[in-house]
């Protein structure tokens, strides 16, 4: 609660508030704007990709793959969003009778995510429409979001701002910058980002004032439980990477060799574990939070977990 003895930052949550109300966006109005996807361009790039350095990939393999690439990684936000707003409208409790300013920017963080979920469920309907039937992402998002969501609220804070910074740094990083993608995707990411800037700030300000109600045995623990949550979000990569690798060489039927394909399906992962992992734990702004909210040894566990994914 908030008179857990730690202090609420309430011009902070109130610069989020003036961020929400002045970039406020409307799916059809802003971002749809009737268009449809243009499937001659690439959707996501290959900084984020990372496929162009296989030599056996045509063009045309590299379009298709950021394709479908661009497709998992839509549904993957439609997908976090559901966790990351029940766990939001969780801890937003502790403000009910407290600070109704960091309330009301939580209320907005979760009014926004909800908008997202809708966004991305509406995208991969017409995605669907322009790419070959047999595209797989079966996974229940509420059974994930359950198992998610028994960890400590520690662990779970800690995952979503790892998620809500790594979009920052694909967009401004890759995404904005490539203008040979397809207009209508590069602009969904666009307004993500423009909310989800603001939503990493709020962040940084609710897993602190957690961190401050842990003993030290409850923040070793919830360590462990991020180390869980890490190898299941692996486990649902290494799923996904192959249903796309799949659907990919369905469609295509290339006349690739068996080192070709190993190279293609190990490819695969390693972008999936940069894209939702890695540039996310090693972003600056979150290494800064952990470095303050843990010991070198419980860094040294999760780096261990980390290699061993590499």
């Amino acid at each position: 609660m908030e008179g857990s003895g730690y202090h609420v930052d309430t011009d902070r949550y109130a610069k989020c508030i003036e961020g929400s109300k002045r970039i406020r966006w409307d799916i059809d109005k802003d971002v749809i704007r009737g268009r449809k996807f243009d499937f001659s361009k690439k959707f996501l790039p290959d900084g984020i990709t990372k496929l162009d350095q296989l030599p056996f990939l045509s063009s045309d393999h590299l379009r298709f793959l950021s394709q479908i690439q661009g497709r998992t990684y839509c549904s993957m936000f439609g997908f976090v969003e559901r966790f990351i707003t029940a766990k939001i409208l969780e801890i937003s409790r502790d403000h009910w009778l407290g600070d109704q300013i960091a309330l009301e920017a939580l209320v907005r963080f979760c009014d926004e995510e909800l908008k997202h979920q809708e966004l991305f469920r509406r995208l991969e309907i017409m995605i669907a429409e322009g790419m070959p039937q047999g595209y797989q992402f079966p996974h229940d998002p509420n059974a994930v979001a359950g198992a998610i969501l028994s960890k400590s609220t520690w662990a779970v804070l800690a995952l979503i701002c790892e998620i809500e910074l790594f979009t920052q740094e694909h967009y401004k990083q890759s995404i904005e910058p490539d203008e040979n993608l397809d207009q209508l995707f590069k602009d969904v990411f666009l307004f993500h980002w423009k909310e989800e800037a603001h939503h990493a700030v709020m962040d940084a300000l609710e897993w602190p004032r957690e961190d401050a109600k842990l003993t030290p045995s409850e923040r070793d623990a919830a360590i462990g439980e991020v180390i869980e949550l890490v190898s299941s979000v692996d486990d649902l990569l290494q799923a996904q990477r192959n249903y796309d690798v799949e659907y990919f060489l369905k469609v295509c039927n290339p006349s690739f060799t068996a080192s070709e394909i190993e190279q293609l399906t190990a490819g695969l992962i390693k972008a999936y574990r940069w894209q939702y992992i890695f540039s996310g734990v090693e972003h600056v702004r979150f290494q800064a939070l952990l470095g303050e909210l843990t010991t070198g040894e419980q860094r040294e566990r999760l780096g261990v977990a980390l290699s061993a994914l590499l």
